[in-house]
């Protein structure tokens, strides 16, 4: 941007949505409906069931959007930016969305911040528990321990009963906005620029991370992983090499610049100017990958609080498991983050929460796994959708589609049990004649998920060229999933060191095990569009049959 008119950005944060009670939620796109799978004998689009509880922004070309904050985009002048003052603070920093101006991801590996601990490591586990317990948390029935899902978890010391309110952690144990900062310094700073949640918690915790002892979360930061699993730390080389089939590459693309913007700008307007309150030496690209993936894998919203999100201590330990549904949340009663158990714990058991309704592709993006093929019933693969440009109403279509917020190439959920009906809406204006064009509006409306049209719109007459036309996307994405996991075999993983070999194995078995599990979707698709097709075209047959058996009878 020109100097006089310049933003800070912000990483996209919406996926901390306002209905997800889970630690550290990617959002999902919040269609209005979800229809089910039909049986061979149903309509394509049957009754719906409910919607996923989680909201979402309008769709980009990706099935996981963006981390958008959807704030206002006020222009900040750089030269209201004053020598620090209390009496006269400069004007509100305020996000944008654009990363127009970010720095390409790294091709280089990244390095480890010099605090945290190797992610399955206890060495600090005994002091964070003593330091806890010292601060106001109440007797565990639970305690850190090596586990088998999730490296380390909280495991039952004693008999734990369906149904019973376990944690328990008071809101003193909370690090959230308000928290106080070991240099008060560095919090008015940001204060009076009113840097947003996200980056003004990240650069919280690494100012107190470099506090040490002198910080009173330093038995907490110690205890926190030194490198967080998460898509944050694959390089762009690994991103393309092993996510190549995958739609999440692209969030995990978009993630990383935001990320590398935030930090440039904060750099630019604030820690530029302060440098003996932000050294470089500590707050630059490596601590900012470091903050921002723990905020991503552990920052919790609580709906009991209005809605505060905050990092909490202890309960951010637990782990998640597709089979339970319960939820970390604020009791008022008992005034601390509990959750209740959905099902009974022997002495030795790993006790699980949700992190939410996510894909196996939200789930490694955020938290750096997936589950086993075929154990999350909320799994989804995006199904990218295009206009084609030789279309006779391209143009037509496409201004539709801009009205309402949607471009020429859009990306849908399936799930095993089904696909949206914005899919099937999006489909039918791709094919829809000339002859349909005073249609086109209503038909990209209901594309759309911020529309509050009719979604289940019903067009026979091209119904059998929407579900080809679905079908043809369908078949594209599995030959580039079955492309990749025949290579996978064979890749050359090109390492030196075992260190990077067992990273690379690592790696390459992630992205193995998440296309394993997308092609499943969409094989299941293939084979329910197939069917589809071939009972109306038969059932074409029989009545051409039929019509012509009476024809010649009246002859």
């Amino acid at each position: 941007m020109k100097n006089e008119t310049r933003r800070l950005r912000t990483v996209k944060t919406a996926h901390i949505m306002e209905n997800d009670q889970s630690p550290i939620r990617a959002s999902r796109l919040g269609f209005s409906s979800f229809p089910t799978f039909p049986s061979l004998s149903d309509k394509v689009i049957p009754s719906q069931f409910p919607a996923m509880a989680e909201a979402s922004r309008i769709f980009h070309s990706t099935l996981f959007p963006t981390l958008s904050l959807q704030l206002s985009k006020p222009c900040y002048n750089s030269h209201v930016y004053p020598s620090l003052s209390l009496k006269k603070a400069p004007r509100p920093v305020q996000c944008s969305v654009s990363t127009s101006e970010t720095k390409s991801t790294s091709s280089n590996a990244t390095q480890e911040v010099p605090w945290g601990c190797d992610i399955d490591s206890l060495e600090n586990a005994e002091a964070l528990q003593k330091w806890l317990s010292n601060s106001g948390l109440p007797p565990q029935k639970m305690a850190i321990d090596k586990v088998a899902v999730g490296e380390r978890g909280l495991v039952a010391l004693k008999n734990i009963r369906k149904g019973e309110k376990l944690l328990f952690v008071p809101p003193s144990l909370f690090i959230t906005a308000d928290s106080e900062w070991s240099s008060p310094e560095a919090g008015l700073v940001l204060k009076q620029y009113s840097v947003p949640d996200w980056p003004l918690l990240a650069t919280y915790l690494i100012s107190e991370a470099s506090a040490q002892k002198s910080s009173r979360w330093c038995n907490y930061i110690s205890a926190l992983p030194r490198q967080p699993y998460s898509l944050l730390y694959w390089t762009r080389a690994e991103l393309d090499r092993y996510l190549e089939a995958s739609q999440i590459r692209q969030r995990a693309i978009e993630r990383v610049t935001d990320v590398i913007g935030t930090y440039n700008d904060l750099r630019l307007r604030i820690f530029s100017k302060y440098p003996d309150i932000f050294p470089e030496e500590v707050f630059n690209m490596e601590t900012f990958r470091w903050s921002f993936g723990i905020l991503f894998s552990r920052l919790v919203r609580l709906p009991s609080m209005d809605g505060k999100v905050a990092l909490v201590p202890w309960a951010d330990m637990l782990n998640h498991s597709c089979e339970v549904e319960t939820f970390l949340d604020y009791d008022k009663s008992s005034q601390g983050v509990v959750f209740t158990t959905d099902r009974a714990y022997q002495p030795g058991e790993q006790v699980f929460i949700s992190y939410g309704k996510k894909s196996n592709g939200e789930l490694l993006l955020s938290y750096g796994f997936v589950p086993k093929e075929g154990a999350n019933p909320s799994d989804s693969v995006e199904l990218p959708l295009s206009l084609k440009k030789s279309d006779k109403c391209y143009k037509e279509k496409l201004e539709a589609l801009r009205k309402h917020g949607l471009s020429t190439s859009q990306c849908y959920p399936i799930q095993i049990t089904g696909w949206p009906l914005e899919l099937m809406a999006y489909a039918y204006l791709a094919v829809s004649p000339p002859s349909m064009s005073k249609q086109f509006d209503e038909i990209a409306a209901a594309a759309s998920n911020k529309s509050t049209i009719k979604k289940d719109l019903r067009y026979p007459d091209i119904e059998e060229k929407a579900l080809q036309f679905i079908l043809d996307s369908c078949e594209s994405s599995i030959s580039k999933y079955s492309k990749f996991l025949q290579a996978s075999g064979s890749m050359d993983l090109d390492v030196t060191t075992p260190k990077q070999l067992n990273r690379r194995v690592f790696l390459k078995q992630l992205a193995v095990d998440l296309c394993t599990s997308e092609q499943r979707i969409l094989f299941r698709a293939q084979y329910i569009l197939r069917t589809r097709l071939r009972d109306m075209r038969s059932g074409e047959l029989r009545a051409l049959r039929i019509f012509d058996g009476l024809r010649n009878i009246f002859k």
